[in-house]
């Protein structure tokens, strides 16, 4: 099978005083379809680093980087961005809804953007609220929900895209452990579907629930060669 995900030697630096200072060292990984991975490791390590890579949320690194079987270090920045439309979606820590929308006009947005009709995207974001048992909470703002809903509402807007990679930082980082449960119980329903997940966390509980875990330290990813 095809990697959705391969990445071969990739590095990033930062420069500071005169010299570099890396945060990825020789990144060599491939991720399978339908994979739910977990990445751990220390404040630092380079764990956002990395997912912002994957994300293609930085284009400041050097090696290959082949997504869907497309090399990204090849792509302009509208060919990236257009990638990233297409292909990512994205879960963060804290939540990032838009607070002047609605709920079901925030789910309604990304769609938008990709020119689906009207009618079209009604019928999705529908089919979203009551998947996710938030049809109660569509007509309120962000600032009426509780945590653990806003984050509901988050992952929603991620995935009515049908995303082939879903990167989620910290998805349960801000919650209170019931709502955080939820949001873990979610994640696993979506990658039964098989949604490829990448989650960044520090909970070593939530992290061992992924299929594989990556772990890093100072840039490098354990067990990798060192030169």
């Amino acid at each position: 099978m095809e990697p959705l995900v391969r990445l071969a030697d990739v590095e990033r630096s930062y420069p500071v005083a005169g010299s570099q200072v890396w945060v990825l060292r020789h990144i060599n990984l491939e991720i399978q379809p339908g994979e739910f991975i977990s990445v751990m490791g220390p404040s630092g390590a380079g764990k956002s680093s990395l997912l912002n890579v994957l994300g293609l949320m930085d284009g400041d690194w050097r090696g290959h980087y082949a997504l869907d079987g497309i090399a990204v270090e090849k792509l302009d920045a509208r060919k990236r961005q257009a990638l990233q439309r297409d292909k990512i979606a994205f879960i963060f820590q804290h939540y990032h809804l838009i607070d002047d929308l609605k709920v079901w006009e925030n789910l309604d947005l990304p769609l938008q953007y990709r020119d689906v009709p009207a009618k079209e995207r009604a019928a999705q974001v529908g089919d979203l609220l009551d998947r996710f048992q938030i049809v109660g909470k569509k007509d309120l703002y962000p600032s009426q929900l509780s945590g653990g809903q806003q984050q509901l509402v988050a992952v929603a807007r991620a995935v009515i895209t049908r995303p082939k990679l879903l990167l989620a930082d910290e998805p349960t980082g801000a919650l209170h452990s019931s709502h955080a449960r939820m949001i873990m119980d979610l994640l696993h329903e979506l990658n039964r579907s098989g949604m490829t997940i990448v989650q960044v966390t520090h909970n070593e509980e939530y992290g061992a629930e992924a299929r594989r875990t990556l772990r890093l330290f100072d840039g490098w990813l354990e067990g990798a060669p060192r030169s």
